[in-house]
């Protein structure tokens, strides 16, 4: 009788995984070169379709409305894992800074050219620069970490300086 080699099933799997020069993680596009670039203009060209989109109906909305629709359709796309670029050159966060330009001036009803685009973003609609909000995520985050308000998985690996003396 021949005794046969028998092979777990994970093993008979006959696979081939490509090497590819990104990967996408919980919607983040990460190149091979750590740069944010391939992320930061997938997230602009979803923005600026939604924008165009809207600008198509603002004319039936008010003000109140604009602001809310853009906040649910570009504002939180901004936002979400937006303190990956947080060290990100400039030129990077200029890109999304461009988008929510676009979107104040979707909000105001104003086109590429009016004056008076940051008067409108920060006195009117109270909106930081994609630079001052990357930074004020990371302070809140920092903030709920230390005063022990933030989830389990961060509150792990935040450790006062003072206890580490």
């Amino acid at each position: 009788m021949k005794s046969r080699l028998v092979l777990p099933f994970w093993y008979r799997l006959t696979w081939v995984v490509a090497a590819s020069d990104h990967v996408r993680v919980l919607g983040v596009d990460i190149v091979s070169d750590l740069s944010l670039d391939r992320h930061v203009n997938n997230v602009s060209a979803s923005c600026f379709y939604r924008l165009r989109r809207m600008r198509r109906i603002r004319r039936s909305l008010d003000k109140q409305s604009a602001i809310t629709l853009v906040h649910a359709l570009v504002s939180t796309r901004i936002d979400y894992y937006n303190s990956v670029v947080a060290a990100a050159p400039k030129t990077t966060t200029d890109k999304l800074q461009c988008v929510l330009n676009a979107a104040a001036r979707v909000v105001s009803n104003t086109r590429k050219f009016d004056r008076g685009l940051s008067q409108l973003l920060h006195d009117d609609l109270h909106w930081l620069d994609v630079p001052d909000r990357v930074a004020f995520k990371l302070i809140v985050t920092v903030h709920q970490c230390l005063n022990g308000c933030a989830p389990n998985y961060l509150l792990n690996h935040v450790i006062p300086v003072s206890a580490i003396v």
